[in-house]
């Protein structure tokens, strides 16, 4: 039964996957029917990751109330109920009204499900779990561009991975027994702590992790959105490819999460983030002293690779530093701190880059890596 609980639960990212990529991917043929501008994505998705920081906060209190089983399923129908309605609407204010219930249910299950596998599964399995989130990043916008390229418009494709969430949604309600009787899961989410935001923060290694935390996302959503920007002005490629050389960092991520699977139980959390943060350095320093594009282009791999462990590591680690008891606490704080580096990083380097310069990108990741490595090492004493 463990074998196909965990079957569910990588079922559930890919879920959680297919919709992250599609606003953007999909904007430029929306945008002119909702009455909008080729930049109201941008709210939009602030929108989406402030819902989602508020669910990440809130999620501690509601697993602990209703288990980890029923607030997936509910927050799996939550955001299928979303994607219908983006599918529906006429105007940007509707979407933007859509885009609440779908940050705020993709934030519980990120929180839920990130945590559940911590407790109960290896580490490999904490990395191929964010490995299925980037298959379904990845399938997302195929799936869109299927429907568009096939005389379809736009919602038809919002309505194909609604009706995938719908599924999954089915299958997580009649999964629900199961979930009750693996690992006692449900008796330890009823005797655990729920902690107040500042007790949370308060405990030793708190503060430092979730300094982490944000530095890797904003590493992460930086490298990912300026990358064919900073192709196209500072090294003189086309926009068109440097469209499809950006996405060589995702592809190093998703490569990478599948690769740390099978090592990620031999070498331990902390080794494998170690070593992440060590080839993110060398493809940073790439970016800073090379000419080459196509070292530029095997830079981005690397930092790919590089991020690929970090992530799933230190979440999988927070049993470990604050204890299985505190965990869903900490977890759910993680979460938003990662939202809040996602959301505000790559704007604060927009802003950089018009009044300094888009030479400054690899510099700007430079910062985020060098202080993620600080407090990461600093963290690393509250292990075990």
């Amino acid at each position: 039964m463990a074998g196909l609980l965990i079957f569910i639960i990588y079922l559930s990212f890919i879920s959680l996957g297919l919709p992250d990529s599609l606003l953007g991917s999909t904007w430029p043929s929306m945008y002119t029917d909702l009455g909008s501008t080729i930049t109201g994505a941008g709210t939009l998705a602030m929108l989406i990751s402030g819902c989602t920081i508020i669910s990440s906060l809130m999620a501690d209190k509601v697993i602990h109330k209703f288990g980890t089983a029923k607030v997936t399923a509910f927050s799996v129908a939550m955001t299928a109920a979303a994607l219908f309605g983006f599918s529906t609407c006429t105007s940007y204010l509707q979407m933007a009204l859509w885009c609440i219930p779908y940050g705020l249910g993709a934030g519980a299950v990120d929180s839920a499900l990130n945590n559940y596998v911590a407790l109960h599964y290896s580490s490999r399995h904490m990395s191929w779990l964010h490995c299925m989130w980037g298959v379904g990043a990845s399938i997302g916008p195929w799936i869109m561009s299927l429907c568009l390229t096939n005389g379809l418009r736009w919602p038809s494709g919002y309505r194909t991975i609604c009706l995938l969430q719908v599924i999954l949604t089915v299958i997580l309600v009649f999964s629900v027994p199961l979930w009750k009787t693996e690992s006692d899961a449900e008796s330890d989410e009823k005797s655990r702590n729920v902690l107040s935001l500042r007790q949370a923060i308060s405990l030793p290694g708190a503060k430092t992790i979730l300094i982490a935390f944000f530095c890797y996302c904003s590493l992460e959503m930086a490298t990912g959105l300026w990358a064919p920007s900073w192709l196209v002005t500072e090294k003189g490629i086309s926009a068109t490819d440097a469209a499809g050389l950006g996405a060589l960092f995702y592809l190093g991520i998703t490569v990478g999460r599948a690769i740390s699977g099978f090592i990620s139980n031999k070498f331990g959390d902390q080794n494998m983030i170690r070593l992440g943060e060590f080839i993110i350095v060398v493809g940073v320093a790439i970016l800073m002293f090379s000419g080459n594009l196509t070292a530029s282009k095997c830079a981005l791999v690397m930092i790919g690779l590089g991020c690929a462990p970090v992530y799933p590591s230190i979440i999988h680690s927070t049993p470990a530093r604050f204890g299985k008891e505190n965990s869903q606490s900490l977890v759910g704080i993680q979460m938003a701190s990662a939202y809040v580096g996602s959301t505000f990083a790559p704007r604060i380097f927009g802003l950089i880059s018009d009044y300094i310069g888009m030479f400054m990108y690899p510099f700007y990741l430079c910062f985020f890596v060098v202080l993620m490595i600080l407090m990461t090492e600093r963290g690393s004493k509250h292990i075990g």
